[in-house]
């Protein structure tokens, strides 16, 4: 079992330069600016021998009120109380402030294990502080810096006396089943949208879980946080990402870092679920998400949120509107209604996301293929190419799924028109049931048989 761990401490002491650290990848966003990380995030990593659970917490700010900054603090005591261990970091450069007194306060009444880490020494500059943090009451600090990877020795060496590996029962028959479902590849799912559309509202419903930072502050939600999740057996690996606003309108650097984090989570997901406010679908923004999930060859789900308190008839109107005027690349895109913040229609969601996933891993076998072939070709013969030489198609066959993409062998690739890739796109959608997800063509010329007869 992997040793938990919770990185806690002030704004901008490291924090997430540690959990990229020991995760061995850059994961979580790091910025100059105090306050990045809002939500708690959780990742694999190993370091020597030991396997751990590395959480990434906000940095502590104190507040009475019931504002962001108390809602962070309360994700952090979250982690804390997960946690086997919590690493305390302080910046020994600034040296001990008076919020790392009050955190550590904080923390000694949890009566979890603390290391404690004086992090940015890079130098002997740092001594007085190191002794300094003595007086935190959390046992002996260790020199450390996050960014130039020193004290990792010493770190390793304090997390192995609280490894708990436990020793693994043999297998027996029995358990062949559910250990080959244990180990199957979970979903990639990454809820995406514009800012302030619920997304995490959404993925807390889902997760039955106050997991994400929500309020009704726009763009709570920096980074893309992935959770893992089980439903109804089929392992998930559910992300939140950041709100999506126009290109042009992003001009701080964090915020063109939050909306890199959420396009490469949603490029790299396999089923995209784009969260619309019932009251504003499918605006120009709403658009550009969608073709781009679709561009990146995505399957896509789109959740019509806040429905328990919209304009219904109109809204519906609205975005079937939108959709056939201007989402044609995809037809039959899945649709459903939600309330994130009452839970309502939630299985339904999750119903079109499991049955678009399975469409998008789908091969039809190469015989059913060329015989629906074979007919349409019968019952709309390509016309004229571009360079008004006559086509002919010989066979298709699936190239691969995720998405679904084919070969075409013609004896005219370059003539064939788009219109006529399209056409047979909708009707192999309609004939094998492949709505809502992209499908890919490509021509290829095919063979002449007495090319080297004639060459001889």
């Amino acid at each position: 079992m992997a040793l938990k761990i919770a990185i806690i401490g002030r704004p901008n002491v490291g924090k997430s330069t540690l959990f990229n650290r020991l995760v061995g990848r850059k994961v979580a966003i790091v910025h100059d600016k105090p306050g990045v990380t809002r939500d708690r995030r959780a990742a694999k990593a190993k370091l020597r021998d030991l396997d751990l659970t590395v959480i990434d917490t906000a940095g502590f700010e104190y507040s009475k009120e019931d504002n962001l900054e108390k809602r962070m603090w309360q994700q952090t005591q979250k982690a804390i109380e997960e946690a086997d261990v919590v690493l305390f970091l302080f910046d020994a450069r600034d040296g001990l402030q008076p919020y790392d007194e009050y955190l550590a306060g904080l923390i000694r009444p949890s009566e979890k294990p603390v290391i404690l880490l004086a992090n940015k020494c890079e130098g002997k500059l740092q001594e007085d502080s190191i002794h300094e943090a003595y007086k935190l009451g959390l046992g002996q600090p260790i020199p450390f810096s996050a960014e130039h990877n020193l004290g990792m020795e010493d770190l390793y060496e304090a997390l192995r006396d609280y490894d708990h590996e436990e020793p693994q029962a043999e297998e027996t028959p029995d358990d062949s089943a559910a250990e080959e479902e244990k180990n199957a590849k979970p979903i990639q799912l990454a809820i995406v949208g514009r800012p302030n559309v619920g997304k995490s509202t959404l993925v807390n419903a889902l997760l039955k879980d106050e997991r994400m930072l929500t309020g009704p502050e726009a763009g709570v939600t920096r980074d893309a946080i992935s959770s893992e999740w089980v439903y109804q057996g089929r392992k998930i690996n559910l992300v939140d990402t950041a709100g999506l606003r126009k290109q042009s309108k992003i001009e701080d650097s964090l915020e063109k870092m939050s909306a890199a984090s959420t396009k490469h989570a949603a490029f790299m997901a396999q089923v995209v679920v784009l969260v619309l406010d019932a009251d504003a679908v499918l605006d120009k923004q709403d658009l550009t998400i969608a073709r781009q999930v679709i561009d990146e060859g995505r399957a896509l789900v789109i959740a019509v949120n806040k429905w328990d308190i919209a304009s219904r008839k109109e809204a519906l109107e609205r975005l079937n509107d939108r959709l056939q005027t201007s989402l044609t690349q995809v037809e039959g895109v899945p649709t459903v209604t939600i309330s994130a913040l009452k839970r309502e229609n939630l299985d339904k969601l999750m119903r079109a996301v499991f049955k678009v996933y399975d469409r998008w891993n789908k091969r039809i076998p190469t015989a059913p293929l060329n015989q629906w072939f074979s007919d349409m070709i019968d019952n709309y013969p390509p016309p004229l190419g571009k360079n008004k030489r006559r086509i002919k198609l010989r066979y298709i066959t699936q190239a691969k799924t995720r998405p679904p993409s084919f070969y075409i062998f013609s004896s005219n690739p370059e003539g064939l028109p788009e219109s006529y890739l399209r056409y047979l796109g909708n009707k192999l959608r309609e004939c094998f049931d492949l709505w809502g997800i992209p499908l890919r063509f490509t021509v290829r010329k095919t063979g002449n048989p007495y090319a080297e007869e004639k060459k001889k």
